[in-house]
């Protein structure tokens, strides 16, 4: 595998970051057209096989013949591995970036663009301690272990909600596994040449709720139906996800309405957009824009 130097000489890397529904999948196809490049998919949701309304995953008719990687790679019943992921995407752009096209790296899942653009490394996993802390969180709950949490390794334990069972179940695998745990990532450090694009847009709430209107009208609902056949309740990862988790609800009542689940879904993502924005704008590397120009864009990228 190529390593940080071989790699900083290869070729530029373009990544379109920022909030949901902020438009940076229209930017990277047309970006990818212009530059000569194919898109690599860093939505972590969209990874997932047959989550597509939902995700808002951009159907084939619309990508203007520009090549996507990394849709549709996992189960529902996948748990979620930014590790193998890391792993995957680096394994595409390299062959891209050897093949003379630039990749155009998309999403707003923060972690997984910083996996693959920065010098991240993972612990490993052991599914044995894995399955035992998911007993353990199922039997005595997230506030239980979270205190667990806050004995062995505290610093991790703050900045973990005592709610957030998936982050405090992995942040005790890695703490047995490793000794440790270190609760904050390293300073950006770059293993390839890349330019970041954040997009961003001033009627964002708005747009959310429109979005999340033309899913249900797309048939949101009947998209879950199906996956919950498929084992869609059982993925950690999966059933959790924006819309999916808040249809599953009231398709198990515990949400009373079609409407109910459509209005939780819109103020969820606006919730998920204001950390977004947050995690982003951490980075001073990413170039924000509003309403980009493609042109524009393409030649600021060319010359950077």
């Amino acid at each position: 595998m190529a390593g940080r130097a071989d790699r900083m000489k290869a070729g530029r890397v373009v990544a379109v970051v920022g909030p949901t529904a902020a438009g940076k999948s229209e930017l990277a196809i047309d970006l990818a057209a212009t530059l000569g490049g194919e898109i690599v998919n860093a939505d972590s949701m969209q990874l997932y096989r047959g989550m597509d309304i939902g995700t808002a995953k951009v159907p084939t008719r619309d990508r203007k013949g520009i090549a996507h990687h990394l849709l549709d790679v996992w189960d529902v019943t996948h748990t979620a591995d930014v590790a193998s992921y890391q792993a995957r995407a680096r394994a595409v752009i390299d062959d891209l970036l050897v093949a003379g096209r630039t990749p155009v790296l998309v999403g707003g899942s923060g972690l997984y663009i910083r996996a693959v653009i920065d010098d991240l490394r993972f612990p490993g996993t052991d599914p044995a301690v894995r399955a035992r802390l998911e007993r353990e969180l199922s039997e005595r709950g997230a506030a239980a272990l979270h205190a667990d949490l806050t004995a062995r390794a505290p610093q991790a334990a703050a900045a973990i909600l005592v709610g957030n069972g998936r982050r405090i179940v992995r942040a005790l695998e890695v703490v047995e596994l490793t000794g440790g745990f270190t609760a904050s990532l390293p300073e950006h450090r770059a293993v390839y040449d890349v330019v970041q694009i954040g997009l961003d847009h001033p009627q964002l709430d708005a747009r959310v709720a429109d979005r999340v209107g033309d899913m249900w009208a797309a048939g949101m609902v009947e998209e879950v139906r199906t996956l919950a056949d498929m084992g869609l309740r059982s993925g950690r990862t999966a059933s959790r996800a924006l819309g999916y988790a808040q249809v599953l609800a009231w398709l198990d009542g515990t949400i009373e309405s079609g409407e109910s689940a459509r209005l939780a879904t819109i103020a969820a993502t606006r919730r998920f957009v204001r950390r977004q924005r947050s995690w982003f704008r951490r980075d001073p590397r990413i170039i924000w824009l509003d309403r980009p120009d493609v042109d524009q864009v393409a030649g600021m990228i060319r010359s950077a």
